[in-house]
C-alpha cells in the first residue's frame, strides 16, 4: 500500500509544472523527462494533492480491469475560444462552420454565425485525451482527471493533453497494467474529422505504447440536437480495459 502511495506521488513529482517532455524511443512511447527535479517539477506536493492520490484500500492487481471516461467542453469562434480544435492530439482544420450565437454576441440570438471554431477549456481541451485519462483512473479506482489536474491550477493553463496521457500511462505501468483495448466514440455535429482518425490512433497507440489493434476511434454527430448538435459544444465517451503485464 505505501509503496502504491509513493510510486503515484513521485510520478505525479515527476510531471513537468512547464509541461515539457521528451520521447524514450526505446519505448516506443512518451515517457516525463527525468533530467531535472523538483526545482523545475512541481515546487512542492501540497496536503491535499497528496489526500488526493492516497488509497486507504489495497487496489487489487486484477487480471483484468474495465474504465468508462466521459469529457465535453464548449465551442465557440476561434477569436473568442483563443485556440484551435485539437481531438486526439491532432489540430482540426476545417472551413468555417454554421455556428449558433445562443447569446446574441455576433449576430442575432439564436441565429447563424459563419466562422472557425475553437475549444473553451483551462488546457488544450483535448476530449478524447481527457477521456481516456479518466477511464485509466476510473479503472484503478483512481481519482477523475479533474482532481489530478485541477482547471484551477495556472500550470495545466494551455497545456497539451499528450501530458496527462503520459502520466497515466506512467501510473497504469507502475501498477502493474497495459492497454487491452480501447474504444472511442467522439461526439461532434461540426467540423467532420474522418480524415483525422488514423492520426488520432496513431497518437493513442504511441502514447500509450500498445498496437493498433487494441484502439479503435468512432466519431458520430448529435443529430442537430441540442448545444452539441448547434456546434457549441463537442463530447467523447472511452471505455476501455486494462489487462495485468
Amino acid at each position: 500500500m505505501r509503496q502504491c502511495i509513493s510510486l503515484l506521488i513521485l510520478l505525479l513529482l515527476h510531471l513537468k509544472a512547464s509541461c515539457s517532455f521528451t520521447q524514450s524511443n526505446n519505448q516506443g512511447f512518451y515517457r516525463p523527462a527525468r533530467s531535472q527535479y523538483v526545482n523545475d517539477l512541481f515546487a512542492s506536493v501540497s496536503t491535499k494533492s497528496e489526500d488526493i492520490l492516497k488509497r486507504n484500500y489495497e487496489i487489487e492487481h486484477l487480471p483484468i480491469r474495465i474504465g468508462h471516461g466521459f469529457d465535453i467542453h464548449r465551442m465557440a469562434p476561434l477569436e473568442e475560444a483563443g485556440q484551435p480544435v485539437v481531438i486526439g492530439g491532432v489540430t482540426i482544420t476545417h472551413k468555417d462552420q454554421k455556428w449558433t450565437d445562443a447569446e446574441g454576441k455576433y449576430v442575432e440570438k439564436g441565429g447563424i454565425f459563419e466562422t472557425q471554431l475553437g475549444v473553451v477549456a483551462h488546457s488544450d481541451g483535448d476530449v478524447i485525451y481527457h477521456s481516456v485519462v479518466d477511464a485509466i483512473f476510473g479503472a484503478l479506482t483512481l481519482p477523475d482527471i479533474g482532481q489530478v489536474f485541477q482547471d484551477t491550477d495556472p500550470r495545466w493553463k494551455g497545456c497539451d493533453s499528450s501530458k496527462f496521457m503520459e502520466y497515466a500511462n506512467e501510473v497504469m505501468v507502475g501498477h502493474g497494467y497495459e492497454i487491452g483495448n480501447i474504444d472511442v466514440t467522439l461526439i461532434l455535429e461540426r467540423p467532420k474529422v474522418a480524415s483525422f482518425k488514423p492520426e488520432m490512433k496513431d497518437n493513442i497507440v504511441r502514447l500509450l505504447g500498445t498496437t493498433p489493434g487494441k484502439v479503435n476511434i468512432k466519431a458520430r454527430t448529435h443529430e442537430r440536437l441540442d448545444s452539441m448538435g448547434e456546434l457549441r459544444s463537442l463530447s467523447c465517451h472511452v471505455v476501455l480495459t486494462l489487462v495485468r503485464s
